[in-house]
């Protein structure tokens, strides 16, 4: 390289740095003036169900926080990717935020073929708000009074006792293909598309078994309307249900999480903000109150301990997804 050359190289990089240190600046002086309006916070699922009422929870908490409206805006469709797409295509400025759930970061990534978007490229992790376990139910009058019972029924009919799951691209969904493999029992499947029509037909006996979490069928094993046989993990809303470890299936401690990202890009200093604002939401005594009664334990985590929740679930839930042979659809 001819000695013109290279000065002008070396005035060209000198010229980059300079940018780059003055584009930094820039958003380091944005980011501390941020916010200046209201934050929209895309909830990729309906009003009312458990993760709306979780965002309104922390929405209302990082509205006060980071004195700037935080607005809930419903964006359901396609089982959550609808939503989150909307998110991770938002402008990376702070000011479009979205709940992100082992439904929208984990299984869609595994057990969909045309995800409109990457959980590990396309966003910013902020935090992890907090995580539910869940809870086996069974119809009430299933001749198997306890897990270990229940395990032996399987064995010894197999692929006659029908469970529901809310889809096959569902966390809920994964967790009993992981029983069947783990226990070397079968089921027969039977998907719906919500909730509240397969614990109808759970109590009335058309199904047999349900993963779900813990807030939605909690009334009905107290009603004696279903029965719990174990959680992943303990919850207060049915102290009386041993956790899987302790009737004797170790490891078994699958949770759902919610979490809140931002666009890719996202200044890390507005990331940071919204952090702090998440992990005080969760510290609170009214935070842990809010969640609790919701069955979520609060977390609050940093954004690289959420980036490493994120990666780590899905390598575990494709390792299932592969040994039991599911093809994303």
């Amino acid at each position: 390289m001819s000695v013109i050359a290279t000065k002008w190289t070396r005035r060209l990089s000198a010229v980059l740095l300079a940018l780059g240190l003055a584009g930094l600046a820039c958003g380091t002086a944005a980011a501390a003036d941020w916010p200046t309006r209201p934050i929209r916070l895309v909830v990729p699922f309906p009003p009312g169900g458990g993760t709306d009422l979780v965002a309104r929870a922390v929405a209302k908490s990082l509205g006060t926080t980071l004195g700037q409206p935080v607005v809930v805006e419903n964006k359901p469709g396609a089982g959550g990717t609808l939503g989150s797409h909307v998110v991770a295509m938002a402008p990376p400025d702070g000011y479009t935020l979205g709940i992100a759930t082992s439904s929208t970061h984990v299984t869609s990534a595994i057990l969909m073929k045309d995800t409109p978007y990457n959980p590990l490229t396309s966003f910013a992790p902020v935090s992890e708000i907090g995580s539910t376990g869940y809870v086996l139910a069974i119809t009430p009058n299933f001749p198997a009074p306890d897990m270990k019972a229940f395990i032996a029924y399987l064995r010894q009919h197999p692929g006659t006792v029908e469970y529901a799951s809310v889809g096959p691209t569902t966390l809920g969904y994964l967790i009993t293909k992981m029983l069947e493999l783990d226990q070397k029992v079968s089921m027969t499947h039977v998907p719906y598309k919500g909730a509240s029509q397969a614990y109808t037909d759970l109590m009335s006996g058309v199904v047999k078994a349900f993963f779900d979490n813990p807030v939605a069928s909690a009334e009905y094993v107290k009603a004696g309307k279903l029965r719990a046989l174990a959680v992943t993990q303990r919850t207060d809303l049915l102290p009386d249900t041993p956790s899987f470890a302790e009737v004797g299936i170790p490891g078994f401690d699958a949770v759902f999480w919610y979490g809140i990202v931002a666009p890719a890009g996202t200044p890390p200093a507005v990331v940071q903000k919204i952090q702090a604002g998440v992990a005080q939401f969760a510290g609170s005594e009214e935070g842990k109150a809010v969640l609790g009664r919701l069955g979520v334990e609060p977390m609050g985590s940093t954004p690289q301990a959420f980036a490493k929740q994120i990666g780590d679930d899905i390598a575990t839930w494709k390792a299932v997804a592969d040994r039991a042979h599911i093809v994303a659809d």
